[in-house]
């Protein structure tokens, strides 16, 4: 298993001061999340090297120290790479050089045809950067940094330059690689929607500190994380693929036992991950009747926590997952709820994300 243990202790010229002491397994994709600011892309730039100013710091990967106090491993000579906002591709060197030139600095020969197909640049290894757009420029940038063959994969908000459908795409191929290569990877964003889709683990990052830290799956349910305060807060529900309804093109999932239906088709067996958004949840006392809303669920109610003068959030417990709704203050009052309550939260929308790991 990878480890990562960060001790950090840094405070710049205009008075920010981050403190960072943590130690992480790196098993899967880890979001460091929190509002611009927060010190995010400064710990991505410390574990990189590319922080020589901050001489407070012990960090450690696989027993390996890159840096203690002063003194630092150059970012060449440590076993990661680094994909930055902006793609910063060589704009002489067709997208094939680019590639050929970082895998001189690779540890193994890479399999660039196979990373090529993985992040689906194939058909445009003989442009150029200036002639290709911000999702492809995207995808070639990760590609290149997987021809070093690292064995941690830096990503600094990737997507931030993108559309909805490139960054879906761009997403999609990281999935894969994933899946694929079993690549550590530690992913910088302050989007949850995009964290939603392909972090395993989450950092919380507020004012130069982790505030939290754990399974995203876990966090995502929890009332009183800074994720519950965004207002595109939601839960993610671990489903099985259970049945197709191709007559009204829908499909059947299974969570703890019980059914909730999304639109579109997948192979029945498949287990994926399910956004459900707390703005879309409804609560009522009794199952309703005639309604068009298909996917009403019993809850108990676990908590109810106070987001503003007129908004509250409510945790609900299905069998082993949880579910947050966003109610009013006046609706909980009207229907005088209460921690332990038995309920039936009626869902709205969804949206089936990638694999559940």
């Amino acid at each position: 298993m990878t480890q990562l243990s960060l001790n950090i202790e840094h405070r710049d010229a205009e008075g920010f001061h981050l403190s960072i002491h943590t130690d992480l397994a790196l098993t899967g994709v880890t979001a460091l999340f929190g509002p611009s600011g927060s010190g995010k892309t400064t710990i991505l730039d410390a574990i990189a090297g590319l922080r020589p100013d901050i001489s407070d710091a012990t960090i450690a990967f696989n027993g390996k120290n890159w840096q203690e106090g002063s003194q630092h491993t150059p970012p060449w000579k440590r076993s990661l790479s680094y994909v930055f906002q902006d793609a910063r591709l060589f704009p002489h060197m067709t997208v094939a050089q680019n590639l050929a030139f970082a895998a001189k600095h690779a540890t193994a020969a890479p399999d660039a045809e196979q990373i090529a197909t993985a992040m689906d640049i194939t058909a445009l290894m003989e442009r150029f950067p200036e002639t290709l757009s911000a999702g492809q420029q995207a995808r070639v940038a990760i590609a290149r940094a997987l021809m070093r063959d690292p064995d941690l994969l830096l990503l600094d908000e990737p997507l931030a330059n993108l559309d909805r459908s490139a960054a879906a795409a761009c997403l999609a191929c990281l999935r894969r690689i994933h899946r694929e290569r079993e690549l550590p990877m530690i992913y910088v964003s302050h989007q949850i929607e995009e964290l939603s889709t392909i972090a395993d683990q989450i950092l919380l990052i507020a004012n130069g500190k982790v505030t939290e830290q754990g399974p995203l799956l876990e966090l995502a349910s929890q009332v009183n994380t800074a994720l519950a305060e965004d207002e595109s807060a939601a839960s993610l529900l671990a489903v099985e693929v259970f049945a197709q309804d191709p007559e009204f093109g829908l499909t059947e999932l299974r969570v703890d036992g019980q059914s909730l239906w999304v639109a579109g088709s997948e192979d029945r067996g498949n287990l994926r991950r399910l956004r459900v958004p707390a703005r879309d949840v409804s609560v009522c006392r009794e199952r309703p009747v005639d309604t068009s809303i298909q996917n009403v669920l019993p809850v108990t109610l676990l908590e109810i926590r106070e987001l503003s003068k007129a908004h509250c959030l409510l945790r609900l417990q299905l069998k082993q997952q949880c579910l947050l709704a966003r109610v009013t203050r006046r609706s909980r009052e009207d229907l005088k709820l209460r921690p332990g309550d038995q309920l039936f939260a009626q869902i709205k929308s969804t949206a089936l994300l990638g694999d559940a790991r």
